[in-house]
């Protein structure tokens, strides 16, 4: 699905440049569910943006979809990420302005699907993740458990090939993060290829693989066993 060749980031400084990820070597195949650890500072989140085609401004090859990333225009490169990723951010970026339904949606339309398909597809979402009461509701009253389940809900609602989840269960308590863990298991079982990043080690016994990265660079990679 993805391959990164001698892919580098680097960030101004005082001291001139600061490199945050250094040579990373990767290729996830279609199915995967794979896990990024690592220790604050490690270049997790900013791998993950990469991946997610929210930054742009890397150094090397990021193949997608055999498609090259790096060679993409920025408009063309945030095409490809909408049409085909679903990303579970971990400080919700919900849009405030908008009732949990209506952010549902979002993803939808950049898919082109008819009113009543959007509906319907909002309407299983809401009853799936038990969130029906709250569809008319704003962000801002919502607890913050809450956001990050209409999070999770509108990173899989269109149905991506690639879910991008940044601690999905960070904000959940210990039975909700186990239900949305078993979400992506299942998605999974289905298709759909996941990478996460996580501090929890219980969480990473759900995927496949975990890469784990320090001071930049990939210091292992190691196949797991999912968890049942």
């Amino acid at each position: 699905m993805l391959k990164l060749r001698n892919l580098e980031r680097r960030f101004e400084s005082g001291k001139g440049f600061e490199y945050v990820l250094r040579q990373i070597n990767l290729e996830i195949a279609d199915g995967e569910f794979l896990t990024i650890m690592g220790p604050s500072g490690a270049g997790k989140t900013t791998l993950l943006n990469i991946l997610g085609m929210f930054d742009g401004d890397f150094e090397g090859e990021y193949h997608f979809l055999d498609r090259p990333v790096h060679q993409c225009k920025p408009q063309e490169r945030a095409k490809l990420g909408r049409e085909n990723i679903g990303f579970v951010f971990q400080q919700y970026h919900l849009l405030d302005d908008l009732t949990v339904q209506e952010n549902l949606a979002i993803p939808l339309s950049y898919r082109k699907y008819k009113a009543s398909e959007t509906a319907a597809l909002v309407a299983d979402t809401l009853d799936r993740f038990q969130i029906v009461g709250k569809k008319n509701l704003f962000p801002n009253q919502l607890s913050g458990g809450q956001q990050q389940l209409v999070g999770v809900a509108r990173a899989i609602i269109a149905r991506p090939k690639l879910i991008l989840a940044d601690e999905p269960t960070g904000n959940l308590h210990s039975d909700q993060g186990r239900e949305i863990m078993r979400l992506f298991q299942r998605l999974n079982a289905e298709g759909t290829t996941i990478i996460q990043v996580t501090h929890s080690e219980e969480n990473a016994g759900y995927g496949h693989r975990i890469v784990r990265l320090r001071d930049g660079w990939i210091q292992s990679d190691e196949v797991c066993a999912p968890a049942a």
